[in-house]
């Protein structure tokens, strides 16, 4: 026998109050990176930093974010994050359907030193599928490019902060 009406009112109420409370703190913003204590680059080590600038037409991936094929971030819409490293040559690459010749980059990184790294994101570069009124899939490719400091750090204070180490 089924429960009572008030009984699955009462359920369902309660679970749409819990799916509310869920959506609001996954919702909760970070403070931006210029409001955050980021610690010294700790002696002998070097810097990485990536960011992503929101834009009106932004991918909505986050891709890994890898260097020499280690994973050291994800790359998110808006966010800022930094990987501590030891000095040496490194190859800098997002994950990608396809790879493109201007998709990675190659740094040498030197002891103390602050690298900017900029995500973008080329929106639908491969697409198909579908019929007549279905997109059916669609893969976007993402780039690393390095940036200068004096643009970078802007750039960087405003995103929110997603953490380092």
């Amino acid at each position: 026998m089924p429960p009572p009406p008030t009984v699955l009112l009462r359920r369902l109420l309660q679970t749409g109050a819990g799916l509310l409370v869920l959506a609001t703190t996954t919702c909760a913003q970070l403070p931006p990176t210029a409001a955050v204590a980021v610690p010294p680059i700790p002696a002998g080590e070097a810097r990485a930093w990536f960011y992503r600038d929101p834009g009106v037409y932004d991918c909505l991936g986050t891709p890994y974010i890898r260097m020499n094929e280690a994973i050291v971030g994800v790359s998110q819409i808006g966010g800022a994050s930094y990987r501590d490293v030891p000095p040496g040559q490194y190859f800098v690459r997002t994950d990608n359907y396809l790879g493109d010749f201007n998709s990675t980059r190659e740094a040498y990184l030197f002891p103390g030193q602050q690298v900017y790294f900029k995500i973008l994101c080329l929106r639908n570069w491969i697409n198909g599928g579908g019929g007549r009124n279905d997109n059916g899939y669609q893969r976007d490719t993402f780039y690393v490019w390095q940036m200068p400091p004096e643009v970078a750090q802007g750039d960087v204070a405003r995103s929110q902060f997603y953490g380092g180490g």
